[in-house]
């Protein structure tokens, strides 16, 4: 389980990352997904990772250390809060400059060993989630693996979550309002971060 949870550093490329020291974890997703608030929620601290209702706002790598324990043993991860693909208002050119800086850091920082895609459950079929989904997948190494999260499922009901279910095998639907799936999206990091395999 989460015990706890604190910010190191914001960076805006890799070169002004923290050296790694433990399993990372990023989270990434289009803005306004809802990536803030479920670090938050898994973190059990609605203040550590600033959450705007903007789009775009988070424009930095944000890393935070936490506390996490397995039966008797505690270990540290890190968990990366990514800014938004997509919407922001920004200028093309500043844009372009995030781009280069994200790729670089997500294929050049062998220490994150979990990418978790957030998507919007009640948007469940945008070009930008495809997309993304394909880039991961176009460089995510062995040693690396990849979940998919569908954030907002308060939004839906039953039918609209069989069908997302039905759809994405091994997808997670989580609602921070009703804190719905975060217990099973917690046992899903640590279990993958210490190297196990459910089922």
């Amino acid at each position: 389980m989460i015990l706890n949870a604190k910010f190191l550093i914001s960076a805006s490329k890799i070169d002004e990352a923290p050296q790694p020291i433990y399993t990372e974890i990023a989270f990434l997703g289009r803005s306004n997904v809802g990536k803030s608030s479920l670090i938050n929620t898994l973190c059990k601290n609605k203040n550590l990772a600033k959450s705007s209702s903007t789009p775009g706002k988070t424009q930095l790598i944000n890393f935070f250390e936490v506390d996490c324990k397995k039966d008797e043993d505690k270990f540290k991860l890190v968990f990366i809060d990514l800014p938004g693909f997509g919407y922001a208002k920004v200028s093309k050119k500043t844009k372009a400059i995030w781009n280069k800086n994200l790729d670089e850091f997500l294929k050049e920082r062998s220490s994150i060993k979990l990418f978790i895609h957030l998507i919007d459950s009640r948007h469940d079929n945008l070009d930008i989630d495809a997309n993304l989904d394909l880039y991961l997948d176009s460089f995510i190494r062995a040693d690396q693996k990849k979940i998919t999260v569908f954030t907002k499922a308060d939004k839906l009901n039953q039918s609209q979550k069989a069908k997302i279910l039905n759809a994405n095998k091994n997808a997670i639907l989580v609602s921070n309002l009703k804190k719905s799936g975060i217990d099973k999206l917690e046992q899903k990091i640590i279990l993958e971060s210490l190297g196990f395999n459910e089922g």
